[in-house]
């Protein structure tokens, strides 16, 4: 089983314009539409569409468009009910791929929630088939009122809690949340950022000089390798993603995409690499599956999010870096499942 937690869902409405988006003009939309979202939600979302048990963990009311959105879908939850309603995020798409996106802060959550939604999370794990082999992904920005250190102590507790039956802990976030997590300990074993978050991360150069080097990203998520982080899925713009262990680094890259929306390509590419893990795939076979499914949701229209079956991870290929930190590419690595979309940091939710 994969556990999500989203500490700010959304309900992601999705306008689909059809020209260039002119400010300060009146434009009709040629299509629009909503779905439940947060990044940890559309991890759940796109696991779930892929026949893989997912269980989110969020706030938010029973009857919250959220919730009403999540069962729709067939997508297992718990949630831990607060008076406020969720937030709304609004994406504006062109007709090549453009995407403008309006995220919202959300309701805050106070102390005594905070401690509620950790305790409803660790039941979570309690009670379900979580163990050693499952994950946990704590994704997403966090709302008003929860401090920058959230995620590793919702790590901490989870560890302390369920000691050698805990999960293995994904990480996907960024700003204060993602610089909280690294700084308190959190010791992801997966953590996926994008270009722009992982110089953010390591302070080692910058977005576009990541982006269009990948031996020096490999060696920026090096150093995250040697703070603890299990294992780091960069991606990297058109130039692909790339996964670094303590074992090895993997490039995959793959034809362009005709692009309809980018919202959720990251949250999809993490839910493909996921999928490959948990079914036994070796890591060049997990990158190269997260690459499909990124590319496979940049070319859906809003928020949707890709089945297994419809991505191709036989057009992604992936190269094997000479040592953790980087070095020359070495051929091709084995054939896989694994692939990972073009990112940027607009997606955070």
């Amino acid at each position: 089983m994969i556990l999500t937690l989203t500490a700010n869902p959304s309900l992601d409405r999705t306008v689909s314009l059809p020209g260039v988006l002119e400010r300060g003009a009146v434009q009709r939309a040629v299509a629009a539409g909503e779905e439940p979202g947060g990044k940890g939600v559309n991890v759940s979302r796109a696991l779930t569409v892929s026949g893989v048990r997912s269980v989110a963990v969020l706030p938010g009311a029973d009857a919250d468009p959220v919730m009403t959105g999540l069962r729709q879908a067939g997508v297992e939850y718990l949630n831990l009910p607060i008076e406020a309603p969720l937030r709304s995020n609004i994406t504006l798409t062109e007709p090549d791929g453009t995407t403008t996106k309006i995220n919202a802060p959300g309701p805050p959550l106070k102390p005594v929630e905070q401690e509620a939604l950790i305790a409803l999370l660790v039941g979570a794990c309690t009670a379900g088939d979580s163990g050693p082999g499952s994950w946990l992904v704590l994704a997403g920005s966090l709302p008003p009122e929860v401090p920058p250190d959230f995620y590793a102590s919702v790590a901490h507790t989870v560890r302390d809690r369920l000691g050698a039956q805990a999960p293995r802990i994904a990480i996907d976030s960024s700003g204060p949340p993602l610089m909280g997590a690294l700084l308190h300990g959190a010791e992801p074993d997966l953590l996926k950022p994008n270009a722009e978050e992982l110089a953010e991360a390591t302070g080692f150069s910058s977005e576009a000089e990541l982006e269009a080097d990948p031996l020096l990203a490999a060696r920026a998520a090096g150093m995250l390798i040697e703070r603890g982080v299990g294992a780091v899925l960069a991606t990297l713009g058109a130039r692909g993603a790339l996964l670094v262990t303590a074992s090895g680094s993997w490039l995959a890259t793959r034809p362009p995409v005709q692009a309809r929306s980018t919202v959720g390509a990251g949250d999809s590419a993490l839910a493909g690499y996921l999928l490959a893990e948990v079914a036994g795939a070796a890591p060049p076979d997990c990158l190269r599956q997260a690459v499909a499914h990124g590319a496979a949701a940049a070319s859906l229209p809003g928020t949707t999010v890709p089945a297994v079956a419809a991505t191709d991870p036989g057009a992604v290929t992936v190269t094997t870096l000479d040592g953790t930190g980087g070095g020359t590419p070495r051929g091709p690595a084995a054939a896989g499942s694994a692939t990972a979309p073009p990112s940027s940091s607009k997606e955070e939710s």
